[in-house]
Parts: C-alpha cells; structure tokens; sequence
C-alpha cells in the first residue's frame, strides 16, 4: 500500500511522521519548504504537485484546515480524486463539514474508491506520541481498511457510523470541550474575585465533581502558565463550533447552554489581534471581570 499524506501543518507533521514509521508514504503540502523539510527528515519522497500522482499510490491521507480545501484538493482544480485508482481508499483527517463529506463520499464511490472521514482530537502533543483520538464515519468495510493507517496515529480509534458522521462527532466534541474552557473561566475569575488563588481552585475542581480536561490540563499549563500554547486555534475552534451549530440547527436540536458557549466564543475572539489560541476565551472574562488569572 503507498500512502500520499497531504498537509504538513501543526498536526499533519508529527501525523506523518507516526505513519510514515509503518507504511511507504508520499508527503505533499502546497508550502514547498514544509514538504521538502519534512520529506529529508522523514526521508521520504515529496510529491511536487498533486497532478503527477505516482502509480504505486492506492491510499490519500488528508489533514486540511477546512472542507473547502478539501474539496479544492479532491474536486477542483487539483482533481486529485481523478487520479486514485479504483480500489483505492481516502482517508479525511480534515474537520470537515458533515454535508461536504457526504458529497465527496458520493463521488468517490461513482469512481470504485472508499472514503472515510476520520478527524481527530488531541493536539499536537497526542498526535506526537501517536494517542490521538480518532472519530471514524464510514461504511464498515472502509473502516476496516483504514484501521492499520489509522492506529498508527491514534490510541482511540471510535466508528461512529457512516461518512459525515466523524465530522459531525468532532464537532460537538469541540463545542462541549469550549463550553468546558468558557464555565472554567467563569469560575476561576469568581474565584479570584473571592480572594481564592486560581492554582487553588483548580486544585480543588481536580479532586471534586467539577473537574474536566479543561481544569486538568489547560488551565494549568496554558493558561495560568500565560503561555497560551495549546496549539489549536481559536480560529479553528470557531470553525468547528460553527459546523456544530448548522447541524444542530438541521436537527431541530434544543441546545442553550452550548450554543451560550459558542457565542462566548465568538465575543472573546472579536476583541483579541492576530492568530490567538482557542484557551485565550479567558482573556474575555478577566477583562470582563477585572481580574487575572495569571502569575
């Protein structure tokens, strides 16, 4: 099986370089000194342009921003899907839109090729040590086929039904691990407000009820710290929050207290510059509530 990665950003390149240790892989990004950087570390071959897909090729492996993208990629002007073989396998690790994966899963299967959906969760330090946790929508003999690739990045592997469903299963995923970090700095700024140490209300929300992965391991290292480095943005975050919105709305889904989340969200990112990390949502309530949670 011969493996073309595409994307080599944050997550893609400790991705490629997990899977890269158990199949041949092809590495491709449109930023040409990302692909040859990591082609000479990994010390494999890079692929200079998606229309000249070598014949041993039978697998892609996408890590894209947006479904867009991917579409861009697959269907526009790369046409990248025209040049997989019948019997071949794509795997989406982009989160993507629902509907989007949906439709490029249609057209693959008119061309004889599978197509799964499988974004991930876990950040770039999981995806380092190969512990990502992996939401797969496909039929089960796609899943099947993609699990080899799949374990080789991710410690949890979940199929949660068919194409568009692992989209949809990271989206919400994202909106209650936002809604998570939006409660905790609520109540980490009325702590402080109260004269109670940050450090120490969270000590105290890690041995009670109230702990989450957000009180665990954002607080503490990204954002009592101040470093803000969780590398996963609050752009992104948006992004998928907004996915999570749409299908929730085709649903007829009562959902208030996320949807106060998402918006939370959308407020703090309106008064921050430049590319912030999604843990900056407590910027918004020490301003708002005239304390800092930082040392």
């Amino acid at each position: 099986m011969g493996v073309l990665f595409v994307g080599l950003g944050t997550m893609g390149q400790p991705m490629v370089k997990r899977l890269s240790s158990s199949f041949e892989v092809t590495v491709y990004d449109i930023d040409g000194d990302a692909r040859r950087r990591v082609a000479a570390e990994l010390g494999v071959p890079e692929l200079p342009d998606l229309g000249d897909v070598p014949a041993s090729i039978d697998t892609v492996v996408l890590m894209l921003p947006n479904s867009t993208i991917t579409e861009s990629v697959l269907t526009g002007a790369s046409r990248l899907l025209n040049r997989i073989p019948a019997g071949g396998l794509i795997i989406d690790m982009t989160s993507s839109e629902p509907a989007s994966t949906r439709s490029l899963a249609r057209v693959a299967a008119s061309r004889g090729v599978a197509y799964v959906d499988a974004p991930v969760s876990g950040g770039r330090r999981r995806a380092e040590s190969g512990e990502l946790a992996i939401m797969v929508g496909a039929d089960d003999s796609a899943y099947l086929r993609a699990h080899p690739i799949l374990e080789t990045m991710g410690a949890r592997i979940v199929h949660v039904g068919g194409p568009g469903a692992g989209g949809a299963a990271k989206a919400l995923n994202n909106l209650l691990s936002a809604t998570h970090i939006a409660a905790a700095s609520e109540v980490l700024t009325a702590a402080a407000k109260l004269g109670i140490d940050p450090a120490i209300m969270l000590e105290v929300l890690n041995s009670s009820t109230g702990r989450s992965q957000a009180t665990e391991v954002k607080f503490p290292e990204f954002v009592l710290s101040g470093s803000f480095a969780s590398g996963f943005g609050m752009d992104l975050m948006l992004k998928d929050l907004g996915i999570a919105r749409r299908i929730s709305e085709e649903a007829g889904v009562y959902m208030p207290v996320t949807g106060l989340a998402r918006e939370i969200t959308e407020n703090a990112r309106e008064g921050l510059e430049g590319s912030p990390d999604h843990t900056e949502v407590v910027r918004y309530y020490e301003a708002r509530n005239g304390v800092t949670l930082r040392a």
